[in-house]
C-alpha cells in the first residue's frame, strides 16, 4: 500500500503541467463524509473538490460548504445536481428546481459547472423538455450545465434502458458534456470516440476505470481497461480548459489509509497522464 502523502501547501496548487485541475468528487470517499473529502483533498493535494449533492446533509447546506472550502483553502469546482434513485428527495422533487438550486450553489460557491445526468425514462414530462431546458438554464448565467454520459441498466441477459432521451448524451444536441470513463466502461462504448463525438463540448472528465462489468465499478486509474492516460494525455495536448474529477469507489476500503492510499494513486496517475502529452493524439477538445 502507497504511504498516505504529507498536507500539500494550497499555494503550490497549480493545476499541473498542462494547467487542468484534478478535483475530488466527495462521492469518492463514501461512506466517510462530504466534511472528510474536503480534508482529504486538502492533504492529498488535490486542486479542489466536486461536491456530489447527496442524504448527507452538509453536502445540501452552501453555507456549510462554504465554511469548508474556507477552512481547507479547497475551491469547490463543480457541482454534482442530485440525479440519483437516492436523492429523488433532495433539494425537492421537482427535477427542474433541483438544477436551479444547483446553479445558485454553484454561482455562490464560485464553481463553474452542474454536473447533471439526462432524465430517467418515467420522468416524462423533464425528458421531454429537458434538452430545451438545459439549453434555456445554459443561457441565463456563466454556469455551465454539463451532461453526463450514463449506460444501459442490465441483468442477467436484459437490458433496459432508464434514461431519456438517451443515456449515449452525444446522440443529443446539448451544449456541455461530462464524460464518465467507468460509465462508458459499463455501456461498453468506445471511449475516445465518445470523446472524438463531443468534440469542443466536452468540458468535464469524471475519470475512473472500470472492467466492461453491468457494474458501475468506478475503479481507480490504471486497474481496469479504460484508456484513462491516453484520454488524460490527449487532454494534455489539446486546449482544454475544463476540469478532471476522480470519482472513484473506495467503499470497499479496510480502513482510512487505505481509502487514502487509493486517493492518493488515483491523483497520481492523472497529474502524471496530464504531464506527458502525446503528439500522437492531437485533440480539439476544450472547455
Amino acid at each position: 500500500m502507497a504511504p498516505v502523502a504529507e498536507p500539500v501547501d494550497p499555494r503550490k496548487r497549480t493545476g499541473g503541467v498542462s494547467g487542468v485541475k484534478v478535483a475530488l468528487s466527495t462521492a469518492s470517499v463514501y461512506p466517510e463524509s462530504t466534511a472528510t473529502a474536503f480534508e482529504i483533498a486538502a492533504r492529498l493535494g488535490y486542486d479542489g473538490v466536486e461536491v456530489m449533492v447527496w442524504t448527507d446533509p452538509v453536502s445540501q447546506d452552501v453555507d456549510a460548504l462554504r465554511r469548508l472550502s474556507d477552512y481547507h483553502r479547497m475551491p469547490v469546482l463543480a457541482v454534482h445536481a442530485p440525479c440519483l434513485l437516492i436523492t429523488q428527495r433532495v433539494w425537492s422533487t421537482d427535477p427542474w428546481v433541483k438544477l436551479q438550486r444547483a446553479r445558485k450553489a454553484a454561482l455562490r460557491l464560485g464553481a463553474s459547472t452542474v454536473v447533471v445526468h439526462p432524465p430517467f425514462r418515467w420522468q416524462r414530462n423533464y425528458a421531454r423538455d429537458f434538452v430545451r431546458g438545459i439549453w434555456r438554464m445554459a443561457d441565463e448565467t456563466d454556469v455551465r450545465f454539463a451532461v453526463e454520459n450514463m449506460y444501459p441498466w442490465r441483468y442477467r441477459d436484459r437490458e433496459m434502458l432508464a434514461y431519456a432521451p438517451d443515456w449515449d448524451v452525444t446522440r443529443e444536441d446539448y451544449r456541455h458534456f461530462t464524460v464518465d470513463l467507468s460509465h462508458a466502461a459499463t455501456s461498453r462504448t468506445e471511449t475516445l470516440e465518445m470523446v472524438a463525438r463531443m468534440g469542443d463540448r466536452l468540458a468535464h472528465v469524471h475519470l475512473a476505470d472500470g472492467s466492461g462489468s453491468a457494474k458501475d465499478e468506478h475503479l481507480v486509474p490504471g486497474r481496469g481497461s479504460q484508456p484513462c492516460g491516453a484520454l488524460l494525455e490527449s487532454l494534455a495536448a489539446s486546449d482544454y480548459r475544463g476540469h478532471v474529477v476522480i470519482e472513484v469507489n473506495t467503499r470497499r476500503a479496510m480502513s482510512a489509509a487505505e481509502r487514502e492510499s487509493d486517493l492518493a494513486e488515483a491523483l497520481s496517475f492523472t497529474r502524471r497522464h496530464l504531464a506527458v502529452p502525446s503528439p500522437s493524439r492531437p485533440s480539439s477538445v476544450r472547455a
